[in-house]
């Protein structure tokens, strides 16, 4: 039995989709069910039993399963301007901590979704060396609640067991719930079809042009081949970036949805709020030797090739994983 946290959401839906197309569908699913869109996601999968996030803890705290053989923790608060710090230390600290160590007293897989965000603005690189992990300074709460886990699971020794994954952009198919934690692909094609243009904020800072801000995205088919990739090999412990190793900027973004659709470009720069300009990241890129040295060598989907099957056989005509 797999079970799935986060399994009606964007990462963790793929992650099932995929297990059931292995033909796994010994599936426990455990999300929160606060939008139809998520619902629509569940629709699509084959598994056992759901659970409530709330109601999953309190079995898991009471120890109430067993003959678990992997879990998958991909639920969370995924917002990075989320202020309460008290409900994003319980959602994102203190849960992962209580299905780590259940996992652990169950000899069970447990892979773990852990964030880029926690790179902070970059200043310290991006090598994911878990050596380095107390250098590291997030610019928002939601990183802080990731970092914390990363520094606590080290802390108490327990990265030789576990693989902790730190998902740089990414964007897909099953993300349709995610309100303003949408990538900007998703936005950019709805802006597109709503107002014939893709808006994009300016630069603050000189050596950035507006619209050439980077970032590492990763399309959702290959981000979900890098985790099962841990499930696979369960001697692979530790921290690990699951990013693509190259940098493209928000206007090769904005070019390829338009070009998924046949259309010219239309790229309009707008103001960023005042609110998130001091936690802004102008620039991301994951460091993969050491996933690679792990033993997981896959090549990834260019940005045109992700954006282009995103658009075209998700997108347009409406459809979702698997």
């Amino acid at each position: 039995m797999i079970i799935i946290t986060g399994g009606a959401g964007f990462i963790g839906s793929a992650i099932a989709a995929e297990l059931n197309r292995r033909g796994i569908a010994n599936l426990i699913i455990v999300d929160i069910l606060d939008h139809p869109e998520k619902q629509k996601n569940l629709d699509t999968l084959s598994y056992r039993q759901y659970f409530d996030r709330d109601d999953f803890l309190e079995k898991t705290l009471s120890r109430n399963i067993d003959g678990v053989e992997a879990i998958f923790h991909m639920g969370a608060c995924s917002s990075t301007t989320e202020t309460d710090e008290v409900f994003l230390r319980k959602n994102n600290f203190d849960y992962t901590k209580e299905l780590a160590l259940y996992a652990l007293e169950k000899n069970a897989r447990f892979i773990y979704a852990s964030s880029a965000a926690t790179y902070g603005n970059g200043e310290q690189g991006y090598e994911d060396d878990e050596s380095r992990l107390e250098t590291l300074c997030p610019l928002n709460l939601y990183g802080h609640s990731k970092q914390n886990f990363d520094l606590w699971a080290k802390e108490q020794g327990l990265l030789r067991d576990i693989a902790g994954l730190k998902y740089f952009n990414v964007y897909g198919p099953n993300e349709y719930h995610k309100g303003d934690m949408r990538s900007m692909v998703l936005k950019g094609y709805q802006q597109s079809i709503e107002t014939g243009g893709i808006r994009l904020f300016k630069s603050y800072k000189p050596e950035y042009a507006d619209g050439c801000q980077v970032r590492d995205f990763l399309y959702i088919k290959d981000a979900v081949a890098m985790t099962l990739f841990f499930y696979d090999h369960p001697a692979v412990c530790g921290i690990y970036n699951v990013g693509s190793g190259i940098a493209s900027g928000w206007n090769d973004l904005a070019k390829n949805i338009f070009l998924a659709q046949g259309k010219d470009a239309q790229i309009e720069y707008i103001e960023m709020p005042p609110a998130i300009r001091d936690q802004y990241q102008y620039h991301t890129c994951a460091v993969m030797e050491k996933i690679r040295k792990a033993g997981c060598n896959m090549q990834t989907q260019s940005l045109a090739e992700g954006i282009t099957d995103y658009v075209r056989n998700y997108l347009m005509p409406g459809k979702r994983l698997p």
